[in-house]
């Protein structure tokens, strides 16, 4: 059975997440997972996914960025697959794990992707810190600061730090340092 899975990270990318469900339908997915979610965030669907795979299924991506967000991830996902004795196919390299060949080219490809994520990265470090010196950079505004007096009215009220920061939408550390501050 070929298993489709299909991941856009915000719902703003609505154009690409409806190819890629096209895509899976192309090729005879028989069955297809699909999820709007940052792949830093937690992945439901593609957990029920690699839990739906059964020996000799095939799970199919239309890219690996889609799939995993690190080699260290995309090691643990194709793990999963190959206890289940489950294949990986990625479409847009043509690349399938079912041979030594195709697990070779996975891991050189992951290892490839992880090198471009981190050298984008450093760029971004490099203009943030440029922007700085040149004073163009003010970072986020500090949410807590802005939310201070409306957390010492709370606090005051009788509420607990922890019920305070989920109101609040900020952490408890900062509802603490809040209180440290008063």
């Amino acid at each position: 059975m070929l298993i489709g899975y299909a991941r856009t990270s915000t719902v703003d990318q609505q154009a690409g997440f409806d190819a890629q469900l096209k895509e899976l339908e192309a090729v005879g997915c028989e069955k297809v997972f699909s999820e709007q979610v940052s792949s830093l965030g937690k992945r439901p669907q593609l957990d029920a996914a690699l839990d739906f795979c059964r020996e000799g299924d095939v799970f199919v991506v239309t890219k690996l960025d889609r799939l995993a967000r690190s080699v260290t991830d995309l090691g643990r996902i194709v793990e999963r697959l190959e206890a289940k004795k489950v294949t990986l196919r990625i479409l847009n390299i043509n690349l399938d794990t079912g041979s030594p060949t195709g697990r070779l080219m996975l891991n050189l490809l992951g290892s490839v992707a992880q090198f471009e994520v981190e050298i984008m990265r450093e760029r971004q470090r490099e203009g943030i810190a440029k922007a700085q010196a040149e004073g163009r950079y003010r970072g986020r505004k500090p949410t807590a600061r802005a939310k201070a007096g409306e957390a010492k009215k709370l606090l005051q009220s009788g509420m607990t730090p922890s019920a305070v920061a989920r109101q609040l939408s900020i952490s408890r550390a900062s509802v603490y340092r809040i209180m440290d501050a008063a």
